[in-house]
């Protein structure tokens, strides 16, 4: 489960975790929703990154993150192959626990990860997506930290 497109350094990671075995990746990406508008920018103010903090209301949202969240995946999905796994994709729109429960199902999946920022707010509560998977999936879920994207560097969108 990812929030932005996997940056290079992202694909290294996750496809380096076990070593020589053939992995496979099947990425959920949720659109970003406006309920967690102040969440974001708290967090953003807690990084320092009030510049951040202060365009959040400018990025889309509900059905308008639809079209980015579906380029941020195609991208995502398509850097994993470029690193010789398979993977394949969806956009989750909605109950995105309960697609991943699903997911895992279908697939005997043996863990789960969750490539996200730091969110203070949910994780003090127990309440950000790693949190809430540990009790829904049935497998062990990792938490990694997504790493930033470079000024001017493009995630094919």
């Amino acid at each position: 489960m990812i929030e932005k497109p996997l940056t290079p350094a992202d694909v290294e990671f996750v496809t380096s975790l076990h070593g020589d075995d053939p992995i496979s990746f099947i990425v959920l990406m949720q659109p970003r929703g406006s309920k967690d508008r102040l969440l974001r920018a708290i967090d953003d103010i807690a990084l320092g990154e009030l510049e951040q903090a202060a365009q959040e209301r400018d990025e889309p949202e509900g059905s308008e993150a639809l079209e980015p969240a579906e380029r941020a995946l195609t991208h995502s999905v398509a850097a994993l192959r470029e690193a010789g796994c398979e993977a394949r994709g969806q956009v989750v729109q909605r109950r995105p626990l309960d697609v991943l429960r699903g997911v895992v199902e279908e697939t005997g999946a043996d863990e789960v990860i969750v490539l996200t920022a730091p969110h203070f707010v949910e994780e003090f509560f127990h309440r950000d997506w790693a949190s809430r998977a540990r009790h829904t999936v049935g497998v062990p879920v990792l938490k990694l930290f997504s790493h930033a994207v470079d000024e001017g560097q493009t995630t094919g969108g």
